[in-house]
């Protein structure tokens, strides 16, 4: 009967762990997007990639340090459906950057300040594979 109770005991312990970790899940979507992109976030470098996007709406993100005045931006992406853009605001919330990630080659921003940039990604229904690069000029 002692047996019974700690496997009863454990096997409700077990249950509230997996139901925690299945509930931390949810929360702000930069954070815990609905599709799993690779993003690396360093001062004056900033990488997006993920492959597979299947029907996705979702605005994501980003703030990003430019030591810079300006940036370059390169997207190489293959949407097959759906609209993806990317924009890029300074330290002063001014857009410096505005694209649709469907077209692919490397772009310059506007001279804009130094600091915390803000990048945004928004998709809509989108499919296909989303990769970009923001470099410090």
């Amino acid at each position: 009967m002692k047996h019974s109770r700690i496997a009863i005991t454990l096997s409700a312990v077990c249950l509230l762990l997996t139901l925690t970790l299945v509930g931390c899940g949810s929360g702000n979507s930069a954070l815990n997007p609905k599709f799993q992109p690779q993003v690396s976030n360093q001062p004056d470098n900033f990488q997006f990639q993920t492959t597979g996007v299947s029907k996705v709406t979702q605005t994501l993100h980003y703030t990003w340090k430019n030591s810079g005045a300006s940036a370059s931006i390169n997207q190489a992406c293959a949407i097959t459906a759906g609209t993806a853009a990317v924009t890029l605001r300074d330290s002063t919330n001014a857009v410096m950057y505005s694209g649709d990630l469907k077209a692919n080659g490397t772009f310059a921003s506007s001279a804009g300040v130094t600091g915390d940039w803000s990048i945004d990604v928004v998709l809509t229904n989108v499919n296909g594979t989303l990769n970009f690069r923001v470099q410090k000029l």
